[in-house]
């Protein structure tokens, strides 16, 4: 008796002298359940990485807490076109004039765009005159067009006050995005998949604010507005893969031939490579947006965005694939009708594996097999060719009426 392979998902016995003859892409494995990737089975893998990721990420943010930009923080930011200055001598003509050390003091982008930039606290408007005249008379600056200027040192100062609103208002944005993301999953698809979504995209914001910590990134309002789109784009890739998920264990509870767990690791494995191809595809343009912004032009609003883009997209693709959907089928999983279904699975396969064909799964009503009615024969009926001279009953083939 020819053996037969079961594939998941597809609820088809195939004898694997044919399945083998069959050469199929890795994609087409992966999409068939053929060649597929135990996500679900390694979730205590994940959920270590995670936990692991996470701790680190809390101590950062205790420990070194943030680098918080001027427009949150409040303070004065010098800036001049960069030419042939160096750094250290700046800041220490800076240091000299004011009295102030500055709290960063760094050269951006490169070429002709090359800028310094002088951060430090709050200053009054004599101390930046007096920053501007001597770093005038000590590195003689240029301007736009390439002259000695005093006008080429720029200066802009934000107060305390509107710092600590920009904040409260950075917190509202988060709170009310979280909301209305929570709100907009659960209405979309399940309530399980909606806490899961949930659980995976505050996760991701606590390990990028904890990348933000522990390299000392400065968080400006562009980094906000970057934060939120990615956390955006998270949430929308966690979605389509619970969609597919919903559409593969519609009906699971009705069949004994896989679990929930598989149909979503299945599930999972269809959507991988769109996720990773939309990863990449969105990566392209914020490369490219860092390289102008960086290297080119040197402008730090634009800077700010990309990185956090970049962070974000990378980290989105763990959270949507190595942790959402495992979250889902831990919270499934705890369900008692679950946990009696898996059971069930189990001791089908036990007796489909023991019994051969014995164990097959009947599901509704029981298969009724209508026996073939015995039509009688012609008496000068002509046996067909090659049968000459043979006697016998006539057969026939069979069809279930129902299943």
């Amino acid at each position: 008796m020819a053996s037969t392979k079961f594939t998941p998902g597809t609820g088809d016995s195939v004898p694997e002298a044919a399945s083998a003859s069959v050469t199929r892409s890795r994609y087409d494995k992966l999409y068939t359940g053929e060649g597929a990737i135990d996500f679900i089975g390694r979730s205590k893998l994940w959920y270590g990485i995670t936990f692991a990721l996470v701790v680190i990420a809390l101590a950062a943010m205790l420990l070194r807490g943030f680098n918080l930009g001027i427009d949150f923080e409040g303070g004065t930011k010098m800036s001049m076109p960069a030419g042939d200055l160096v750094a250290e001598d700046v800041e220490e003509t800076f240091i000299e004039a004011t009295g102030v050390t500055p709290e960063l003091t760094q050269i951006i982008g490169a070429g002709d765009a090359r800028t310094l930039e002088i951060n430090s606290e709050h200053l009054t408007q004599d101390q930046i005159d007096q920053a501007r005249q001597a770093i005038f008379e000590e590195h003689q600056p240029l301007d736009s067009e390439g002259n000695v200027s005093p006008d080429a040192i720029g200066d802009s100062t934000v107060s305390e006050s509107w710092g600590s609103t920009i904040t409260q208002r950075m917190i509202l944005a988060m709170g009310v995005f979280l909301l209305a993301a929570a709100a907009y999953v659960a209405l979309r698809l399940e309530r399980e998949m909606a806490v899961a979504a949930m659980a995976a995209l505050l996760i991701d914001g606590v390990l990028i604010m904890g990348i933000y910590a522990l390299f000392g990134l400065e968080i400006t309002p562009a980094m906000v507005i970057g934060l939120l789109t990615v956390l955006t784009f998270s949430i929308y890739d966690t979605v389509i893969v619970f969609d597919k998920v919903r559409e593969n264990t519609a009906g699971v509870l009705d069949s004994r031939r896989t679990t929930y767990a598989e149909e979503a690791n299945l599930a999972v494995n269809q959507t991988v490579m769109r996720s990773i191809s939309t990863s990449v595809i969105s990566a392209l343009p914020i490369v490219a947006l860092m390289v102008v912004a960086v290297w080119m032009m040197g402008v730090g609003t634009l800077r700010d965005l990309a990185l956090i883009q970049l962070i974000g997209v990378i980290e989105g693709i763990f959270s949507s694939l190595f942790l959402a959907t495992p979250i889902l089928v831990s919270l499934i999983n705890r369900q008692k009708k679950y946990q009696e279904h898996n059971r069930e699975v189990q001791e089908f396969r036990e007796g489909r594996g023991a019994d051969g064909d014995a164990g097959e799964e009947i599901t509704g009503s029981k298969r009724t097999v209508a026996a073939p009615a015995s039509a009688p024969a012609a008496p000068n009926q002509a046996a067909p060719t090659g049968q000459t001279g043979q006697t016998g009953p006539t057969t026939a083939s069979w069809r279930p009426t129902s299943r």
